[in-house]
C-alpha cells in the first residue's frame, strides 16, 4: 500500500473488543472521529469519553474533528430546503482545515476515520471526507466489519450497482456516473434539519 493511506471505519453495533480487533488488525495508532455528535444512544460503549478510555488502554491515538468534518453544519448556508449539502460543507474553512490535519497526520500515524454508518456507502465519511482527500493525493480504504478493505474505488463501482446506473448510458464515462450515482445517495443520507429553511 503506499504510505499515504487513510482508512474509515463504522462503529456499528460491534462490541467494544470487536471493533478494537479490527483497529489492531489494520495496525491503527490514530483514530479520527468524524461523527458530528461523538455519541451514541444504541451502542454507548461508543460515547466519546468511553471510546477515548478504551483507545488510550490500547495505544490508540484519539482526535475529534467531528466539527470539521462531520456531516451536519450549524452553519444555515450549509443547507437546502433542511438538507445538508455535502459540495456546500466542502467548501468551508473548517473543512478544509480538517481535512489538512488527516493530510499531514498520514505521515506520522495509521489513521482510520471513524463515523457510525456499518456501510461506508451510507455515511459522508465516503461522499464527503474520502473524495476530498483522494483529491490531496491520499488513498482512501474501507475497513468493512468482517475486516476486509474495500477500496473507495470499489466502494464507487458497488454504489454503482446499487443504483443502477452501472447499465446506463453507453455515452456516459464512469467518472460522470460515479459523480450522479453519489448526487442520489447523498440525497439519501444527508442529514436533515427540519428547523433550517
Amino acid at each position: 500500500m503506499p504510505s499515504r493511506v487513510v482508512l474509515t471505519i463504522g462503529h456499528s453495533n460491534h462490541s467494544m473488543a470487536d471493533f478494537l480487533s479490527l483497529l489492531k488488525q489494520h495496525q491503527i495508532t490514530a483514530l479520527v472521529d468524524v461523527r458530528s455528535a461523538p455519541y451514541s444512544r444504541y451502542a454507548p460503549h461508543f460515547n466519546r469519553a468511553q471510546l477515548v478510555q478504551a483507545l488510550r488502554q490500547h495505544e490508540v491515538k484519539y482526535v475529534f474533528l467531528g466539527n470539521e468534518l462531520g456531516g451536519r453544519s450549524d452553519d444555515p448556508s450549509c443547507y437546502d430546503h433542511g438538507r445538508v449539502q455535502y459540495a456546500r460543507l466542502a467548501q468551508k474553512m473548517s473543512f478544509c482545515c480538517g481535512i489538512g490535519r488527516v493530510v499531514k497526520g498520514v505521515a506520522f500515524e495509521r489513521i482510520v476515520l471513524m463515523c457510525a454508518e456499518k456501510d461506508p456507502l451510507n455515511c459522508h465519511r465516503t461522499l464527503l471526507v474520502a473524495p476530498s482527500l483522494i483529491e490531496r493525493g491520499v488513498d482512501v480504504q474501507h475497513i468493512r466489519s468482517d475486516g476486509s478493505l474495500e477500496s473507495h474505488h470499489g466502494a464507487m463501482l458497488r454504489l454503482l450497482d446499487l443504483s443502477g446506473l452501472s447499465q446506463a448510458d453507453l455515452f456516459c464515462n464512469l467518472e460522470d456516473l460515479i459523480d450522479e450515482a453519489m448526487t442520489r445517495q447523498e440525497a439519501r443520507i444527508a442529514y436533515t434539519d427540519k428547523c433550517v429553511h
